[in-house]
């Protein structure tokens, strides 16, 4: 299982939310290049940057930062936040994304979703899944998490997987930043209806010990933020994970 750090970015800067409101701002370090440099020396290879100002203004915004990483350290960088044109996914690209993520564009508008698929291909292209929990199991939200739509997480994710969606990130909202544990019974049960999906788990990661039960569930990855930066988790502790798997 891939262990995968988040840094979300607002206004350049290294900030965590709780349950992406944007009001609980916590600024973690005013330079995202520093704390990136941090985790690849620490064996990690992978992260997530998530441009917050761009899920809010539904047009990429911190590409600098991006390309300040990508350029600078080896890492492969997965990124997301207000992607909803193809010169939004050409400039996340070529400022040195190796993934995208889509959320709000793939409920929004599946037709240009369809599109960056078919044009850039599966493994480059992640579907976002971001879902407020209900009786149902759960709705997708979009907007930076500001709006809730009338689609249900799994079905969506099958049939996203259909027209050819091998990567989803999943994220539980009620519990992102909350550092209260993940949605396991939520993450066992897409498992156990969407078959070959490469699931990346995120939100309420909040110590070590659950990240090799995610990996027994067969999560492909783990997006670990708030956890990381409160000192929950080490990158010692992850360090060796990765060596031991």
């Amino acid at each position: 299982m891939r262990i995968i750090p988040a840094i979300d970015i607002i206004d350049g800067k290294c900030v965590r939310l709780t349950k992406g409101d944007y009001s609980t701002k916590k600024i973690y370090n005013e330079n995202p290049l520093e704390v990136a440099k941090e985790f690849e020396a620490a064996g990690i290879e992978y992260l997530h940057v998530v441009d917050l100002d761009g899920a809010k203004a539904s047009e990429i915004i911190n590409y600098k930062v991006l390309e300040q990483i990508a350029s600078k350290t080896n890492l492969k960088i997965d990124f997301g936040g207000g992607l909803k044109s193809d010169k939004d996914l050409e400039i996340a690209f070529n400022s040195g994304a190796n993934q995208v993520t889509g959320g709000s564009i793939a409920v929004k508008n599946s037709a240009i979703f369809e599109s960056w698929i078919e044009k850039y291909g599966s493994d480059k292209i992640i579907l976002g899944a971001d879902f407020y929990p209900d009786t149902s199991g759960g709705k997708i939200a979009t907007n930076g998490w500001q709006e809730e739509s009338i689609l249900e997480l799994i079905p969506f994710i099958s049939e996203y997987q259909q027209k050819g969606i091998q990567y989803v990130i999943c994220t539980d909202i009620s519990k992102d930043g909350m550092l209260q544990g993940p949605s396991f019974e939520m993450y066992k049960q897409i498992l156990s209806e969407v078959n070959n999906l490469k699931l990346i788990a995120s939100g309420g990661i909040s110590t070590f010990d659950e990240i090799p039960k995610l990996a027994a569930l067969g999560c492909e990855g783990v997006i670990i933020g708030k956890a990381i930066y409160e000192n929950r988790i080490s990158l010692k502790q992850l360090e060796k994970f990765i060596i031991n798997n």
